[in-house]
């Protein structure tokens, strides 16, 4: 069935995220705003995961917890789970291997962690946007210990990326999806860069704000609208 997606938003625990994009509003905005299904992916955490889903089952929307990870070498991925167990375990591991700076909220924001009903339980202290400890070669095989699936993010955006980082991909970074945004004309990098004429390809809004989150337009198909089967269908199973 068609089921129409965005599978990376963030919210207030992003310190470049807006305080009004908690879990309960960003869930309520895409049911708006027509989607079956989201994912919410902080920057190197998944500590609102269970603010969102629980959240979202109240509005009757599928929330797949995930993460934003930027990789050691400062590129994004957006890494995806079945469960919010998994999620969080990849969540604790992931800070295991950052860098222990503490966030300055007059610097870079705050970074709220909320239950479903916007109350804030408290604040994530380590900066959320430094580089983890993972490399882009080891990122798939890392996320696939945690049941997940990976994707390189806004491959056509010029900080951040894979491709304005290493300029090229290879096959052993072992991606099967890509991710752009919806200005992007694929055909254009999938001449490039062949390796992607044989991958999926998604459009995300990521978007930091609510006025940043975009009518629901994209869909793909799967055979029941659940987190494992996201997984699955980036995964090509």
């Amino acid at each position: 069935m068609k089921i129409k997606y965005d599978f990376h938003l963030h919210s207030c625990l992003s310190p470049c995220g807006d305080n009004d994009m908690t879990p309960y509003n960003l869930v309520n905005m895409a049911k708006l705003m027509g989607y079956d299904i989201i994912a919410l992916t902080d920057h190197n955490s998944c500590l609102n995961c269970p603010a969102a889903i629980k959240a979202g089952e109240q509005a009757g929307i599928t929330v797949v917890p995930g993460m934003e990870l930027c990789t050691a070498e400062e590129i994004h991925t957006v890494c995806l789970f079945p469960t919010l167990e998994k999620a969080l375990d990849f969540s604790k591991y992931v800070k295991t291997t950052m860098p222990q700076v503490e966030n300055d909220e007059n610097i870079f924001g705050n970074q709220y962690i909320m239950d479903e009903t916007d109350r804030i339980l408290g604040s994530e202290e380590i900066l959320l946007t430094t580089a983890s400890g993972i490399s882009i070669d080891d990122v798939v095989g890392k996320v696939t210990e945690f049941d997940g699936a990976v994707f390189p993010a806004h491959l056509d955006r010029a900080s951040y990326s894979v491709l304005s980082v290493l300029g090229f991909m290879y096959p052993e970074m072992n991606f099967t999806c890509a991710e752009f945004t919806h200005k992007a004309y694929i055909p254009q990098y999938e001449e490039k860069h062949k390796l992607l004429k044989n991958m999926k390809h998604l459009r995300n809004s990521d978007a930091h704000y609510l006025e940043n989150m975009l009518e629901a337009s994209e869909t793909i198909d799967l055979p029941e609208c659940t987190p494992q089967a996201v997984v699955n269908y980036i995964l090509g199973k």
